[in-house]
């Protein structure tokens, strides 16, 4: 029994030693922190320049009224901690961007990518795949999820699936088009599930695939992935370097 049971503490000794940064603690960064901070993982980044609104409240889930006008990773922090004082987190208030991005990423075992915007989804990813950090990318729009798994030069990066951002009138807005609160609830737990597992090595996280949710059809659907020779990030003959090739020399 004894042995049994140092067998199953093992994978949470585990947790307790690795670094998870979550970017952007909104709809989707706000469930994730909460499962990965339940599950034992025993650091949490937490960075966001912005604070809670009242707005914010139908869907990150962290948030309550009396944390209105505050940081939201100050808030976040408060709630984590409260929640389970055994977990580290680290909070930043302020903006991912590329001259603080190699900094920040250094000493994480892995990074969830929980931003609203193409900019810094692109970011993300240009700075994680240089920096040789896996993540977690995700994206919401109204009743509409997905997200895949980064490995760098294993896997598919976001730009060998689309290799320049869209247009700024491409696409509608979170603002336009909205977003349903347990939309970003269940992508953004999908999110917290693909870390543990990539920490723990356990199962098949989506490397290589990309999983689409259609709330409305309540239909899953997985897109076989593959690294692009032409990708112009982590392809045969890379041109992007810049703005983030101090960002790749640091990571050196």
């Amino acid at each position: 029994m004894l042995r049994e049971a140092n067998e199953a503490a093992a994978p949470l000794r585990r947790l307790a030693q690795r670094r998870v940064l979550i970017v952007g603690v909104g709809g989707l960064g706000a469930p994730a922190a909460l499962r990965l901070a339940v599950a034992g993982v025993g650091t949490l980044g937490l960075i966001d320049g912005d604070a809670v609104e009242l707005s914010n409240l139908h869907r990150q889930i962290i948030y309550r009224t009396t944390d209105i006008g505050r940081s939201k990773v100050a808030a976040a922090a408060t709630r984590l901690q409260t929640l389970c004082p055994s977990v580290k987190i680290e909070p930043l208030a302020q903006r991912l961007t590329p001259d603080n991005v190699a900094t920040i990423f250094a000493g994480f075992d892995f990074v969830i990518d929980a931003t609203d915007g193409s900019d810094s989804k692109y970011l993300v990813n240009d700075a994680a795949v240089l920096c040789g950090v896996p993540f977690s990318h995700a994206g919401v729009l109204g009743f509409q999820g997905q997200l895949m798994t980064v490995v760098p030069h294993h896997s598919a990066c976001l730009r060998c699936v689309f290799p320049f951002p869209p247009e700024p009138d491409e696409l509608p807005t979170c603002q336009e088009a909205g977003i349903l609160g347990s939309v970003a609830g269940t992508v953004g737990t999908l999110q917290a599930t693909e870390a543990l597992k990539f920490l723990l090595g356990e199962g098949r996280h989506l490397g290589n695939r990309l999983l689409t949710y259609d709330a409305l059809a309540v239909r899953w659907r997985t897109i076989v992935l593959a690294r692009h020779a032409d990708c112009p990030l982590c392809g045969a003959h890379p041109t992007i370097r810049a703005p983030l090739a101090a960002e790749r020399r640091a990571c050196e």
